[in-house]
């Protein structure tokens, strides 16, 4: 399986803050097998979104866009997937009962509140969508069948894909490796190994450690394990397992560790 990762929002392309969204899902969907081929940033822009989305929905397995949910006037996303989709914006009424609910009960808990906050705002879906609950907050996500609209809130953006991560699944296998060979000296090896294995080889120096981290990665993992022992076989790669999942976290000791979905 693989997927593509669109996060919206104009704060993201002026560096007003950081995208932590997109870190956080390719981190989740990696995690479980899922083969993460493109990350991109677009601004609110409507025709810009629904461009995208629909280009990358007939194009990968999945495409999760988070960010632009709301009743903001730069709240685009939920309207631009439709377009991008070819789909009706419609008031879904399963996710409008539960607005309303929590919209009712913040005027409860707030009577001083002196806003408007409307159902149809929060509701509004490409037609025939699943709404995904949101247990953090107002705007429900949704499928729109191989799109997946999430929030920009991080907090909510993972709550929201926590209730459809049994949707992702993959068969790629990651090992990681760490050398105190410098990156450099490991070039010709791992150019090497890429025309033997049918794997994709990351390399990255991390000199605070004075230790380069390595992934293979593949789609089945006997042949990552043949790749991997060729590696050994012909680089100081030593036998000690690296703290953690092996993610990249700048300390610990040479080694390897796996992971796969």
């Amino acid at each position: 399986m693989n997927a593509a990762i669109v996060t919206v929002g104009n704060e993201l392309l002026a560096g007003d803050i950081e995208n932590t969204n997109a870190t956080w899902l390719a981190e989740a969907l990696t995690d479980r097998g899922v083969d993460v081929a493109r990350i991109v940033v677009v601004p609110d822009d409507e025709q810009v979104v629904a461009a995208r989305v629909g280009a990358w929905a007939g194009e990968f397995d999945a495409v999760l866009v988070t960010g632009g949910l709301g009743g903001t006037p730069d709240d685009v996303t939920m309207p631009a997937v439709a377009a991008g989709v070819d789909r009706e914006l419609v008031v879904n009424p399963i996710a409008e009962r539960d607005v309303q609910e929590k919209i009712d009960r913040i005027y409860a808990e707030n009577p001083d509140l002196d806003f408007e906050l409307r159902a149809e705002w929060y509701a509004s879906m490409p037609a025939d969508a699943t709404p995904i609950p949101n247990p953090e907050g107002l705007a429900p996500g949704c499928v729109a069948g191989n799109v997946y609209v999430l929030p920009g809130i991080p907090e909510e953006m993972k709550a929201v894909f926590d209730n459809v991560a049994a949707d992702f699944g993959g068969s790629v296998v990651t090992r990681t490796l760490y050398s105190p060979e410098p990156e450099g000296a490991l070039a010709s090896p791992l150019g090497e190994l890429t025309d033997r294995y049918a794997v994709r080889v990351g390399s990255y120096p991390n000199r605070s450690a004075d230790r380069t981290r390595i992934t293979v990665t593949g789609d089945s993992d006997a042949v990552v394990s043949e790749a991997v022992r060729w590696l050994r076989e012909r680089t100081d790669v030593g036998l000690e397992s690296a703290p953690g999942s092996g993610r990249p976290d700048g300390e610990g000791t040479v080694g390897e560790s796996a992971e796969s979905g």
